[in-house]
């Protein structure tokens, strides 16, 4: 019987909690951070297996995996910093919406089931490489002062309330920013996660109880949940390369 007092096994924070798998030296190893690397080997073994040996007329992954590529190629990256600016960081926005895809995609995966990303650690580490990819560009392209007034917007023009709206703009683009990008992605799909298990636990429980219509109607939001997750899964690895390539291009863009 759970807590309830209905015996309703209800999802809750003790479903984004793993026991180690293994431990070494006080380091414990568990499903998450098993996930998150068989992640980056599928990400890294295909495109391998893509442009490893690529040929002038593509085979089937070959294809696929230019598919993809261009997609964020032309698609994020140069619709958001142009070619010229661009191209230099297409590896690694590649990298970063793969990855990110594929974390989340877990969550739909049998015997995985858990979208990595739905631990806050994951976005947060993948959040500060972009973080420490456009600070450190903002001052290289700007010089010091230059880069203290992109990052701030302060502006001469503003008269009396250039410097509310620099301590603002320092607050919102050095503090705010990288924590929203983490939290954003964490929390879509830590949400979805609760949802897809809720409703996959009520099916079982109606099933065997006395409500299976009911059961019949849960599952079908299962169902419904899967592909709504699918689509949200693609999109949150879209919105989070979008908004990395959106934060490098304001770090190039010239302060006016």
């Amino acid at each position: 019987m759970s807590d309830n007092g209905c015996g309703f096994p209800a999802p809750g924070l003790h479903s984004f909690l793993f026991k180690p798998i293994f431990e070494v030296g006080g380091f414990e190893f568990n499903k998450v951070m098993l996930l998150a690397l068989i992640a980056t080997a599928v990400v890294v073994t295909f495109f391998y297996a893509a442009f490893g040996k690529a040929k002038m007329v593509p085979g089937k992954v070959q294809m696929i995996g230019e598919a993809g590529y261009d997609f964020v190629r032309r698609g994020i990256v140069y619709e958001t910093m142009g070619k010229k600016e661009g191209e230099k960081y297409v590896p690694l926005m590649v990298s970063l919406f793969f990855f990110i895809w594929i974390m989340n995609i877990w969550s739909v995966v049998p015997l995985a089931q858990f979208p990595v990303s739905s631990v806050i650690a994951y976005p947060f580490v993948l959040a500060g490489i972009v973080y420490f990819v456009w600070v450190p560009l903002t001052f290289k392209r700007h010089g010091f002062v230059g880069g203290w007034k992109n990052i701030t917007g302060y502006d001469n023009s503003l008269g009396p309330i250039k410097w509310l709206v620099a301590f603002i703009e320092f607050f919102s683009n050095l503090l705010v920013r990288p924590f929203t990008h983490a939290v954003r992605l964490f929390a879509n799909m830590f949400a979805g996660h609760l949802m897809l298990v809720m409703f996959t636990v009520a099916s079982w429980y109606l099933l065997n109880s006395w409500l299976i219509p009911a059961a019949g109607v849960s599952f079908v939001m299962t169902i419904a949940m899967i592909g709504f997750e699918l689509f949200v899964q693609a999109v949150q690895a879209y919105v989070f390369v979008l908004l990395a390539c959106s934060y490098i291009q304001g770090a190039l863009a010239e302060h006016h």
